[in-house]
């Protein structure tokens, strides 16, 4: 085995906080920070992921109202030692070209869309993280021969996501602002 390179080496004892992903270059792009330790995307990115994020964001720009962005590819400071990356988030905060993270407070959706690698990291970890940041929805989007979105919502009490759904079909929701999506038409027929 050889030895990892040194800017794999955490720059302290307690390891990595979320400043530090800004002063990783030798990184891979998508390079998440949960619990102090890095994670990378190991494994290629399935063609049905990219093109339903890709579906998806276009959808969602078409339909979101002045002052909410639709992105992807950026992280999320949750806290001192958590930056996970989304697959794709909704944020209402003005544009600025040098952002590489987001705050939870400007972050109204997150999507997730379940890969094998990352199964366990979306339905558990980044389900419970998302929601004691306090970000109000969270989906989570499954293949199951077409997309199946799980819905959740924040429930302010508990700081926990309350299961709103199981979509197959057609997403319709008034929050966190109006959507209606004819979820066949993400991925391009077979």
């Amino acid at each position: 085995m050889t030895a990892l390179p040194d800017w794999m080496q955490p720059p302290r004892a307690e390891g990595w906080f979320a400043d530090d992903l800004d002063h990783l270059p030798e990184a891979p792009r998508h390079t998440e920070l949960i619990d102090g330790t890095l994670v990378f995307q190991m494994s290629p990115q399935r063609v049905w992921h990219s093109r339903l994020v890709t579906a998806l964001t276009t959808m969602l720009t078409a339909q979101a109202p002045d002052g909410t962005q639709i992105d992807r590819g950026v992280t999320v400071r949750l806290d001192a030692r958590n930056r996970p990356e989304p697959d794709l988030l909704a944020v209402v905060t003005p544009y600025d070209p040098a952002l590489t993270w987001y705050d939870p407070s400007d972050v109204r959706l997150i999507v997730e869309v379940v890969s094998p690698e990352s199964a366990h990291r979306d339905r558990v970890v980044k389900l419970r993280k998302y929601a004691e940041a306090g970000i109000p929805h969270y989906w989570l989007i499954e293949e199951d021969g077409h997309p199946v979105v799980h819905v959740y919502e924040l429930d302010g009490p508990t700081c926990r996501y309350a299961p709103i759904g199981i979509v197959r079909d057609r997403l319709r929701s008034a929050v966190p602002f109006p959507i209606d999506l004819d979820l066949s038409a993400l991925l391009p027929k077979r």
